[in-house]
């Protein structure tokens, strides 16, 4: 499968949150053997039928009720489809991700889901979750426009901790990391800690003792994503905070998050974003 980033496409969400049950069977089968790298954070559960997928050139199989969570710049595709097929999805888009300094939450998702995207809830479990997706549905349907952006923050943050919750209690998450697995996390806790002071991806390789070629391929077998990927994802993520909640200056932005000159960062950023730190503060 290929998997250059500029030649997938890439799915996104019209609003800051969506959810439902209206993915069929019919829609889904529109991706079979068809790879796509999602800019939107998806939850997803299943309580009828089976899918095998493909997430970041993973194997996996999804039954009836696993829940499976899928980060942002997963490359997800869809093998085959069994049975008649029940999901609930909730997906929060990647404009609310970005602008409103999630990262955080996000972060401890990612530790917690990596290389591991489902688990199996027992059958109590599954009825719990599938009642509050319904009153999810529930008030999207009823609320505005207004009132659901309002509420966006809070959701985010309480489906967060649910799912930290689950991977937290689960026998899932007490089995043992695999070495490749545990080499990703090890490296993108470093990244965390270290991002707003260092890119390069060999100085990575040299705090984990490994080469630069074995940290590359073991972390996109297990994400998806290289790593330089991973940490501009970081970088960026920081910088489009900033830019859009706080009054610092592109240069105070720039110092902040160890760039050479102002001009190396609109370049990186203009390179990630497809815009200058301007325009994206302006936009």
């Amino acid at each position: 499968m290929d998997t250059n980033e500029k030649e997938l496409p890439k799915i996104d969400l019209p609003e800051e949150w969506v959810i439902g049950t209206d993915i069929n069977k019919d829609l889904l089968n529109l991706y079979t053997h068809y790879p796509v790298r999602l800019k939107c954070e998806m939850f997803v559960l299943c309580t009828r039928g089976e899918v095998k997928a493909l997430i970041n050139l993973n194997e996996v199989q999804v039954h009836a009720n696993d829940v499976i969570t899928l980060m942002p710049g997963t490359i997800f595709q869809i093998n085959e489809i069994i049975g008649e097929l029940k999901i609930y999805f909730l997906g929060f888009s990647s404009s609310f991700i970005e602008q409103s300094g999630q990262s955080h939450s996000m972060l401890d998702a990612i530790f917690l889901t990596l290389g591991r995207p489902v688990i199996t809830l027992k059958p109590e479990g599954t009825i719990m979750m599938e009642q509050y997706l319904q009153m999810v549905i529930a008030m999207y349907e009823k609320l505005n426009e207004k009132v659901r952006h309002w509420i966006t923050p809070n959701l985010y943050n309480d489906v967060h901790t649910g799912i930290s919750i689950l991977y937290k209690s689960s026998q899932y998450d007490k089995m043992p990391l695999s070495k490749s697995e545990l080499l990703c996390r090890n490296f993108m806790q470093l990244v965390t800690q270290n991002y707003n002071q260092t890119r390069n991806v060999g100085w990575y390789a040299k705090k984990l003792d490994i080469t630069h070629a074995h940290l590359c391929a073991v972390v996109k077998q297990i994400t998806g994503k290289t790593c330089a990927d991973v940490i501009a994802s970081m970088v960026i993520m920081d910088a489009k905070s900033q830019l859009k909640s706080t009054n610092l200056t592109i240069q105070a932005i720039s110092d902040s998050l160890n760039f050479a000159s102002i001009s190396f960062f609109g370049k990186y950023f203009k390179r990630y974003v497809g815009m200058s730190p301007l325009e994206y503060r302006k936009k």
